[in-house]
C-alpha cells in the first residue's frame, strides 16, 4: 500500500455500557503507533457528554470507567479512514439508544477504507446490513444471540478475527488487541505491529483460526 493511501484518521464508536477493553485494547495500540506515526483518532458518541462503561449488570457496585467523547452522531468527524465499533451491554437491545449508534454507523461506512468490529460490536454492523453476505465472527459466550441479529451474516466461529473485503470483526473483548495488531501488519507492516506489541509487552496470536473459546463454549464449527 502507497504511503499517500495509508490510513491515517481513526475513529471509535462509544455508548453507555461499552466494554472497557473492546475499546481501550485497540486504542493503547494506536497511541503506542502513534509515537511514531501521525496518526489522528475522534471518539464519536450520541452527544459530548462523558460516555461510562457502566451497564445494569453494576447491581450495588461502584466501578465503571469514562470516556470523553471528541465527536457527536449529530456532528461527526467527515475524514475517518477506519471505525471501530465495540460491543457491550449497552449494545444488547433495540431500544432508540442503540439505533443511533446504527445509524450512525450505516451513514459512516460508504466512506470509509476499513471497519472493525470489536465482541458484540459486530452485531451493530450486522442491523447496517454491511456484513450481509460477508464472513464475520463475533463473542463467542454470547454467540446465539449475536448470529441471531444478522441471519445473512457468514458467522464463523473458530476465529479470532476474520477479514472480509475491508471490514475487520474481532471475536471478544480481549480480541480487539488481537486484531488491530493484526490490522496494522497488513496495513503498515510486520516490523510496525511487531513494534507495537513489544511495547505494549503483548504476545500476539498470529493465527487467526486458533479461538480457543469457540471450544469452551461449545460452538459447532461454522465456516
Amino acid at each position: 500500500m502507497s504511503s499517500q493511501s495509508l490510513p491515517l484518521n481513526y475513529g471509535v464508536v462509544v455508548f453507555p455500557g461499552f466494554q472497557a477493553l473492546d475499546v481501550f485494547g485497540p486504542l493503547d495500540a494506536l497511541n503506542n503507533f502513534s509515537f511514531s506515526n501521525n496518526i489522528q483518532l475522534s471518539i464519536v458518541a450520541p452527544s459530548l457528554d462523558p460516555v461510562s462503561t457502566e451497564t445494569h449488570l453494576n447491581v450495588n457496585a461502584t466501578c465503571a470507567q469514562s470516556i470523553v467523547p471528541t465527536h457527536t452522531f449529530d456532528n461527526p468527524p467527515g475524514n475517518l479512514d477506519v471505525l471501530i465499533v465495540p460491543g457491550g451491554f449497552g449494545c444488547h437491545n433495540n431500544d432508540p439508544s442503540t439505533l443511533a449508534i446504527v445509524d450512525y454507523v450505516k451513514a459512516a461506512y460508504p466512506s470509509l477504507k476499513y471497519l472493525i468490529t470489536v465482541c458484540t460490536g459486530a452485531t451493530i454492523a450486522a442491523r447496517t446490513g454491511v456484513l450481509d453476505g460477508r464472513r464475520a465472527t463475533s463473542n463467542k459466550m454470547h454467540w446465539e444471540w449475536t448470529t441471531s441479529q444478522g441471519p445473512k451474516v457468514k458467522w464463523v466461529t473458530h476465529a479470532r478475527w476474520v477479514v472480509d473485503g475491508n471490514i475487520w470483526t474481532a471475536a471478544g473483548v480481549s480480541a480487539g488487541t488481537d486484531v488491530m495488531l493484526a490490522f496494522m501488519e497488513h496495513v503498515y507492516g510486520a516490523k510496525d505491529a511487531e513494534s507495537v506489541a513489544d511495547m505494549m509487552e503483548y504476545e500476539r496470536p498470529t493465527d487467526s483460526t486458533k479461538e480457543p473459546f469457540a471450544t469452551k463454549f461449545g460452538l459447532t464449527p461454522m465456516t
